[in-house]
């Protein structure tokens, strides 16, 4: 068997499958001899004992090669010893990505698909005797390596031009390729083809420079590094330049620094270690006329780009110019505008990036499934975590991953720390304080939450996000929010623990925070305390003039990780807060009152969730500055303060607030209001008469069962949730809604296991039909109606309606068609058991997407098949696909319906098609599937679901050869 001792050796090998007597000696030494000329080892199981398995030393040379050959002949399925080394094959397919190609040596690829034929009953001759088991693998194995296009012996006249062509077809495949150094890396070949498209191969007119750009850890040089491994070859002369981070530290002057840049640059790409410059010149002079391809890796500087890649015309035609680097700014600096930003991996590619690493395999052993999901939350799927988590934890027990574990969350692995600690060493002071402010109070946080809880400081706030945002020290996603993963928030917290004590501006460490609180020991530069108190052991007193030495504290954060009953944390009733407070964020807040000092003059914002309060406190506040007011689950709170003086006031949660009767009259004051929640305020009987405040879009009041009558609200609402009782008082004036684009309305059945407590109390009655008039909100796009079991028909809907979510109604048999012009998308029904025939041909006609209960594939889906998978025709554009899904056991929780798509048995990927609700029996799921371009051979559609207590049990397509609504 051929060495696989260098990375060479097993790039350029290939494993051929075959059965022996069916393939002449001609045929396979031909094949030997074309891939020797093209520096190809072919390797065989022909040297090998065979026994009723196969061998270890099989699987090794079937795993060590990059391309396997599958030669299918009439007797191939003869032998079970072949059709074990097929299912070797296919599993290092999947799990490595190897190449698979076909030979159909005498035999047709349909009579292997469908093993039908001679081919079929050698297939069940070797079964015979067999586990059901083994037959489905084999006989799967063979549907998927007869989907695998390939060469047809019998469509050749001579047999040495097939041989010449399959060597030049595995040549030019193991030559665009990357090597064995990077294939371990989850989703490589995606990054590549992305950068591929941004280099623009085929353009030889000049040359083009090229940015990577994203945090440190994300996998830049790795990307950078297979380019140059895959694309080497094309080029005149090539060089890597790695670490150029910190070379402008060296002590050089700005001449020098560039000019020994320089002379690294030519010696590397010529290989010539005593080469010497003396000027400036030297690159456009040396390389002005070679086609070059340069790496510049780690790049935080503008004078290393302007030394070494100043301009475009110093490398000849077609030459690539890759940099990597942090800081997107200093790209845009150099005129770089071709840029690929490298994201985050998902949930999934990140699990398998840590199971190669901590398991070599790509999925977590039985028993470490949990601990796995706690390493991906920990490390935000920042890759370099994954794979330093995953070697410091590999062969450990499953005993000793909560020890380690419970130590990396609270300090950093050197290797990682080193890594993305000199992002945030190399920022102004300025900077570094607004990257500690979001690490601990600000993450996930609103922009312009965050520049308003800011305005009062000396930072430059929005140049400061926009550095930060620059170098990739954080991120803002579409919605504005703010977001720093957790690794980089442990950078946070190891520079606040480097600082010396009473330089201090943020407090984080439990021991300190205590002595602060019970001693009075604070200092004036604090400006920030952030408090889990799920660490404290013992409990604390807070005393009264704990805050009085810390007058400069302007964010207290107290909170909780982890849940606990326990109240460990007490004070004193006359305790003075600090007057400047801009954030007061206290969850399980232990007083039935704020203490009567408490003046929120600057207060931004006042999160007092899960606390113990009766009240806030008396009379009225100077709350000009307040925006945003959380007091989620105050479960004892009888009354709000007046809050007349909020006039800037944007959001208000009272969710869940249980003892509350009464909304003040006060409340007409609040202009800015935009959100107010009052979910599951099961007392509340009373709101202000006029509750039209214009500013108003979102209102929730689910679970709200003592509230009759829908309030005056303003007609500018976007959102609204409500109890289904409340629409027995709905009235023509609905018309005036005309803005309402969500609509929600909430039943007595509990479709929320996690509050069943809250519905088990003060339930309304039911309502048994929605009334007409909501036909007239003619701007609304989606309705949402739970557990409302005595609705038995739905009436007319607006026109203007895109999606309709019907829960657990149980009685429901009947709706009203859609007209001809409806913008009707989605259409979802689940555990709604009693639908009529018409009621199912308007959701399965009507709609793009549909989900309903169901057993069996509707007759317009064609092509259809038993289980999970199904061949879309070729010259297919777009289709309708119908899976008909059976839950194992009653659903308690929501889950993602997947579809993996492959072409020739490669797999072109996975992808989510939908977020799909539990459901107590078999359903249909009903989706438009377009593909992007019409298929010369057919595509094989596998369906799978997030849960293991789902099967699918059928599936089918419907073809458009048009485009479909």
């Amino acid at each position: 068997m051929a060495s696989s001792s260098s990375p060479r050796t097993w790039r350029y090998r290939v494993f051929t499958s075959f059965h022996g007597p069916d393939v002449r000696k001609t045929f396979l030494s031909h094949l030997r001899k074309q891939f020797i000329c093209n520096g190809i080892t072919m390797f065989d199981d022909q040297g090998i004992e065979r026994g009723q398995t196969i061998s270890p030393e099989l699987t090794r040379g079937i795993r060590e090669s990059r391309i396997s050959i599958v030669v299918l002949s009439k007797n191939y399925a003869s032998s079970s010893w072949c059709l074990d080394e097929l299912l070797e094959i296919l599993k290092c397919k999947e799990d490595i990505g190897q190449i698979v190609m076909t030979i159909f040596y005498g035999v047709y690829p349909s009579h292997v698909r469908k093993q039908t034929g001679e081919f079929g009953i050698r297939l069940s001759e070797t079964c015979d005797g067999k586990t059901e088991e083994e037959r489905r693998r084999w006989s799967q194995a063979l549907n998927d390596v007869g989907n695998i296009a390939g060469e047809h012996f019998l469509n050749w006249d001579k047999e040495s031009k097939m041989v010449e062509k399959i060597a030049r077809d595995v040549s030019n495949k193991l030559n665009t390729t990357i090597s064995k150094d990077f294939e371990d890396m989850v989703g490589i070949e995606a990054h590549l083809q992305k950068m591929q498209s941004l280099l623009h191969l085929d353009n030889e007119d000049g040359a083009i420079i090229v940015g990577i750009c994203g945090p440190s850890g994300i996998g830049k040089t790795t990307i950078a590094r297979a380019l140059h491994s895959r694309l080497s070859s094309s080029f005149q002369l090539t060089c890597f330049m790695e670490n150029l981070k910190g070379s402008s530290n060296s002590g050089l002057d700005e001449y020098g620094l560039k000019l020994c840049l320089q002379q690294q640059l030519l010696s590397k790409i010529l290989n010539q270690n005593d080469l010497r410059i003396f000027h400036l010149g030297a690159i456009p002079e040396r390389l002005c006329d070679q086609k070059v391809l340069i790496i510049l890796a780690d790049v935080d500087d503008l004078q290393q780009l302007e030394a070494l890649a100043n301009e475009t015309s110093w490398f000849g035609p077609g030459s690539r110019i890759i940099v990597t680097t942090e800081d997107q700014e200093l790209l845009e600096q150099h005129d770089i505008n071709n840029t690929y930003h490298v994201d985050f991996p998902t949930t999934k590619e990140a699990r398998k990036i840590f199971c190669r690493s901590a398991f070599r395999q790509s999925s977590a052993p039985y028993g470490f499934e949990k601990l796995v999901e706690r390493v991906i939350k920990l490390c935000s799927n920042l890759p370099l975590g994954l794979r330093v988590m995953g070697s410091s934890l590999r062969r450990k027990k499953e005993d000793d991953w909560e020890s380690i574990l419970h130590r990396l969350e609270n300090s950093l692995d050197r290797k990682i720390e080193g890594v993305l600690r000199v992002g945030y060493d190399n920022l102004h002071k300025n900077d570094q304080f607004l990257f500690l402010l979001i690490a601990f109070f600000f993450n996930n946080q609103d922009n312009d939450h965050v520049k308003a809880m800011l305005g009062g400081s000396n930072l430059d706030v929005r140049y400061g996000l926009k550095t930060l945002t620059y170098k990739s020290l954080i991120q803002i996603s579409i919605k504005g929010e703010i977001m720093m993963h957790k690794l980089l928030q442990q950078v946070g917290k190891e520079a606040v623990q480097r600082q010396d004590n009473g330089k201090r501006q943020i407090l984080i460490d439990t021991d300190e925070i205590c002595d602060v609180l019970e001693n009075d020991s604070g200092s004036r530069n604090v400006m920030g305390i952030s408090f889990d108190i799920s660490t404290l052991l013992n409990d604390v007193y807070i005393s009264a003039e704990a805050f009085k030495r810390i007058r400069n504290l302007q964010f207290l954060s107290i909170y909780k990780t982890r849940f606990d009953t326990n109240v460990r944390l007490h004070l004193s009733e006359d305790m003075v807060f600090p007057p400047q407070l801009r954030l007061l964020h206290w969850e399980v807040y232990p007083g039935k009152c704020l203490p009567h000092t408490f003046r929120p003059e600057y207060l931004v914002e006042l999160n007092l969730r899960d606390n113990q309060l009766e009240k806030l406190w008396e009379g009225i506040q100077p709350l000009t500055n307040l925006k945003k007011m959380e007091l989620l689950r105050s479960c004892h709170l009888k009354e709000l303060p007046d809050l007349s003086d909020a006039t800037n006031l944007e959001v208000l949660n009272l969710a869940r607030c249980e003892s509350l009767v009464e909304i003040p009259p006060s409340f007409g004051n609040l202009h800015k209001l935009e959100k107010l929640i009052m979910d599951f305020c099961r007392k509340l009987k009373v709101v202000p008469t006029h509750f039209n405040l214009a500013s108003l879009e979102s209102l929730g009041m689910m679970g709200c069962w003592q509230l009759k009558k829908i309030p005056d609200i303003s007609t500018n609402i976007t959102t609204l949730s409500m109890t289904d009782t409340m629409l027995e008082d709905l009235t023509e004036s609905i018309r005036l809604w005309s803005g309402l684009q969500v609509l929600d309305i909430y039943g007595s059945v509990n479709i929320y296991h996690a509050t069943a407590e809250i519905y088990l109390e003060g339930r309304g009655a039911d309502i048994e039909k929605i009334p007409y008039c909501i036909k007239d909100l003619d701007g609304l796009k989606e309705l949402h109606i739970y557990g409302c079991p005595k609705i038995a028909s739905l009436p007319e809907l607006p026109s203007s309606l895109k999606r309709l979510i019907v829960d657990t109604c149980e009685s429901l048999e009947t709706l009203v068609p859609f007209p001809f012009e409806s913008a009707i998308e989605d259409l979802y029904f689940s555990n709604c058991f009693k639908l009529g025939q018409e009621a199912r041909r308007v959701i399965t006609k009507q709609s793009r997407d549909a989900w309903l209960p169901g057993r069996n594939v509707p007759a317009e889906f064609h092509h259809r098949a038993v289980g999970n998978s199904l061949t879309i025709p070729s010259d297919t554009y777009e289709c309708r696909i119908c899976v008909v899904i059976s839950p194992k056991q009653k659903m308690v929780e929501y889950f993602d319906l997947l579809c993996r798509q492959r072409k020739n048995g490669i797999s072109t990927g996975q992808k989510r098609l939908q977020l799909l609700p539990k459901v107590q029996a078999e359903h249909l799921f009903i989706g438009h599937f377009t593909l992007s371009d019409k298929l010369d051979s057919g595509v094989l559609l596998e369906f799978s679901t997030s849960s293991k207590d789902i099967a699918i049990i059928e599936c089918g397509i419907q073809i458009f050869h048009g485009h479909y609504r």
